[in-house]
């Protein structure tokens, strides 16, 4: 009987403990197990001190702002374009940060969850200057190198089939392995998403003025970050992190400002925001200074694009359809009522 009994004990811990959520797991590790990319500048990559910098890492920093008031509690897994998914599916990590496509394949097959987006982009090319290709079409019967695991082999077979213009695909696994191989001479051109190739021009190749990015865009990419179906609580959470700098941004709340607004402002939204009004984040498991903490340690939308790809960085990419619903783009943060 008492064996039994143990047995029953045991089983019962074991569910519980299968059962746990990815907050409760993440709060006991004191961490956020964070996918990244092996090294995309302005994206995820490590600097000359091995910090972690990048518009998709500001992604996780933001996740752990907003759960432990720390923005540095995470712990980066670089992950390549066949193994991020299986990293997210297995607990491996917690999120999967890591310029990613939402398609209907991979939100309806995988058991993953897209959040939303934190990067509208577009499947590009890059050439040798040297070559004087002015547009995809001249490159025809050329070799065309892309890494392994993305939407881009797809994306270039139904330009083919469209155009009846056929190219030699080469498949890569890293994009250190792409830049390489690029230099070699074995491609006439590298394929990836335009933000990529403007990382790889601005720092993975010796000479940039030696490349050019070729005007052609074939496919949509909305890059964001991914997390596992069936939590709820944790989907929210990261959702809202990103909103709450989308949110920042439209009403002018930075990372230099967020506590004399929080002090100051008449402003009904802000009020609920930064957890002066309202009880939003015990909704979510967290206290109701979690976007200010987001806010504080990591910054609204703007400085984090900013500083990792627009004008205060290396690629000095516009902010085009990047930019606020009310600027002229696509970025659209969900009403905090």
């Amino acid at each position: 009987m008492i064996r039994l009994l143990a047995f029953g004990f045991t089983m019962l811990f074991g569910l519980a403990s299968a059962q746990a959520t990815t907050l409760e797991n993440v709060r006991q590790k004191g961490s956020v197990s964070c996918g990244v990319n092996v090294g995309l500048g302005g994206f995820s990559m490590p600097d000359s001190k091995g910090v972690w910098k990048g518009l998709d890492v500001d992604v996780c920093r933001a996740v752990a702002a907003a759960v432990f008031g720390d923005a540095e509690k995470v712990k980066y897994v670089p992950t390549t374009g066949t193994s991020r998914f299986a990293a997210l599916q297995s607990g491996e990590i917690d999120i999967l940060s890591r310029n990613t496509t939402l398609t209907l394949v991979r939100d309806a097959t995988i058991g993953l969850r897209m959040i939303a987006v934190n990067f509208y982009d577009g499947q590009g090319f890059l050439v040798r200057k040297d070559a004087k290709l002015g547009s995809l079409k001249e490159l025809a019967g050329g070799t065309v190198c892309m890494l392994q695991g993305s939407t881009h082999e797809l994306n270039l077979t139904d330009w083919m089939k469209q155009h009846k213009i056929d190219f030699k695909i080469v498949l890569l696994d890293t994009t250190d392995v792409l830049i390489k191989t690029m230099l070699s001479g074995r491609c006439d051109a590298a394929s990836s998403d335009s933000s990529n190739l403007a990382s790889i021009r601005g720092a993975g190749v010796p000479v940039p003025d030696d490349f050019v990015i070729l005007p052609d865009r074939i496919s949509k990419e909305p890059l964001g970050p991914m997390v596992r179906r069936g939590d709820e609580q944790w989907t929210d959470i990261v959702r809202w992190s990103m909103m709450a700098m989308f949110e920042a941004e439209e009403n002018g709340v930075t990372s230099a400002n967020a506590d004399q607004m929080l002090a100051e402002s008449t402003n009904p939204t802000v009020q609920r925001l930064l957890g002066k009004t309202g009880d939003f984040g015990n909704l979510m498991g967290l206290d109701n200074a979690w976007a200010l903490n987001v806010i504080k340690r990591v910054g609204n939308y703007a400085e984090s694009y900013e500083r990792n790809v627009g004008m205060d960085s290396s690629l000095k990419l516009p902010r085009g359809l990047n930019a606020l619903w009310n600027q002229g783009g696509l970025m659209y943060p969900i009403p905090f009522r």
